[in-house]
């Protein structure tokens, strides 16, 4: 991590660093999702074998969790020495939690297997934090482009693994091990690979390099620290001016570890406040209609054609939310962030409008799951983006995990009450409830930036 400072960069340098750091987080993305996915696969049939039916909901959750509040450390690393060893921290927390996974499974010790898949979100958070190390150094004109290009190589690994997990189960068959513990062997050592290859090349250190660059570059000019509104003159009336402005410091590197301090920066900044909420808003809706999808399918369908259905129909969910993110990105980079998000919002409401009408119409209810995933891909890469420059690079990455662990928890939360609400009251009301959550998002992002306030940072 020394060589990273060890003296100052010439800007011409940046491109083709630029380059070497998108090269290196498409190609771990792609081997870091199919660790992660090739373990979800299997993991509600792992915990019903091992906990029971009624606990197997619960120990899926506890790697939604454990991949949102492992975003802390994980971000407080990044903030103190870099991108480099956070991510190589986060996929070896998940490589340890798959193995974990596996003596749990080979013991039928309950308590290990909620451990293990606590430490296994270490492999979700990784994949989340490597689409702002994108754009550490991204030009602001390419932001939401490179950013939604590593969001799209999970498409890769979320469509390949689950026809690995057969595999690597009947491979592992011969080792002694029990069955759809395999699945998580070659998990632990996807992201092993993963982490090792993070460690070994990238280099110089994205985060770092943005760093010195900002430095060398000096501050910002201050902003306008009144308007003629604000203290109440007429228009036109001359603005009291101190004669040494008081300017808040940026927060140093070491100082910015923790989430207290991003949320103060964040809560000053109407474009961050924006990011954050755009994004956990968006997977807030969409895990709470996407979870309770495959129960209402089973409403119609059989037990002998249940999971096939359900599997088309979450394959096109998934290629919503995946396969256009570049599409997404352009549109960032060309239209805007706020217009991105709002259309992004309107996607959501069409899911939620054609799922929860859909009745017993599978094609229907499938064009519901794939608009619900195109409108999370919008809320995602165009809050990921408009949070990520919205911020001084010495906060940047506590706030950006301060974002993840907000998406992490909303998503988590919504998918505990979605059962009850579909118990309760049925799955349209769920869509229903879904699209009113949406209503902060739109009023946010409606919202007039005021005049002086701190926002977007090149």
């Amino acid at each position: 991590m020394g060589t990273d400072l060890a003296a100052p960069l010439a800007a011409p340098d940046v491109a083709p660093i630029q380059r070497r750091t998108l090269r290196l987080l498409f190609g771990t993305q792609i081997i870091g999702g199919i660790g992660v996915t090739i373990g979800v696969a299997v993991g509600a049939l792992l915990a019903s074998d091992v906990a029971g039916t009624a606990v197997a909901g619960l120990v899926s959750s506890a790697a939604v969790v454990g991949g949102a509040l492992l975003a802390v450390p994980v971000t407080r690393i990044m903030t103190r020495h870099g991108r480099r060893p956070g991510l190589v921290v986060a996929y070896l927390a998940g490589a340890a939690g798959g193995t974990l996974v596996v003596v749990a499974a080979a013991t039928r010790w309950v308590p290990l297997l909620f451990l293990g898949m606590l430490l296994f979100g270490g492999g979700s958070a990784a994949n989340l934090q490597a689409r702002y190390t994108a754009v550490d150094l991204a030009v602001p004109a390419r932001r939401g482009r490179q950013l939604s290009l590593i969001v799209w190589a999970t498409t890769i690994g979320a469509v390949a693994a689950p026809n690995f997990a057969s595999l690597a189960d009947r491979t592992t068959s011969g080792w002694g091990l029990p069955p759809l513990a395999g699945p998580f062997a070659f998990s632990a050592a996807a992201l092993l690979l993963a982490a090792g290859a993070i460690l070994a090349l990238l280099r110089p250190d994205p985060l770092l390099t943005a760093r010195r660059l900002a430095a060398a570059a000096g501050p910002a000019p201050a902003p306008p620290v009144a308007t003629p509104a604000a203290v109440g003159a007429a228009p036109g009336s001359p603005v009291p001016t101190p004669a040494t402005p008081v300017v808040a410091p940026a927060p140093t590197a070491r100082r910015a570890a923790g989430m207290r301090a991003a949320w103060s920066v964040v809560r000053t900044r109407p474009a961050a406040r924006l990011g954050i909420v755009a994004v956990a808003v968006g997977h807030l809706v969409m895990v709470a209609v996407m979870v309770m999808t495959p129960v209402r399918l089973h409403e119609w369908h059989d037990d002998a054609d249940v999971l096939r259905v359900v599997g088309l129909v979450l394959s096109l969910h998934i290629a919503g939310m995946y396969a256009l993110a570049p599409v997404a990105g352009w549109l960032t980079d060309r239209v805007g962030r706020r217009a991105v998000i709002l259309g992004g919002v309107g996607l959501l409401l069409a899911a939620c409008a054609v799922a929860g009408t859909a009745g017993h119409h599978t094609a229907r209810l499938s064009v519901g799951l794939f608009l619900l995933g195109l409108g999370w891909s919008g809320t995602m890469v165009a809050g990921s983006t408009l949070l990520s420059e919205s911020v001084p690079v010495g906060i940047r990455p506590s706030v950006q995990g301060l974002s993840d662990l907000t998406m992490g928890l909303a998503g988590a939360g919504a998918g505990a009450v979605s059962g009850f609400v579909v118990a309760a009251a049925g799955y349209p009301v769920l869509t229903g409830l879904a699209a009113v959550a949406v209503v902060p998002l739109v009023t946010l992002a409606l919202r007039p930036v005021p005049v002086g306030a701190p926002d977007e940072e090149d």
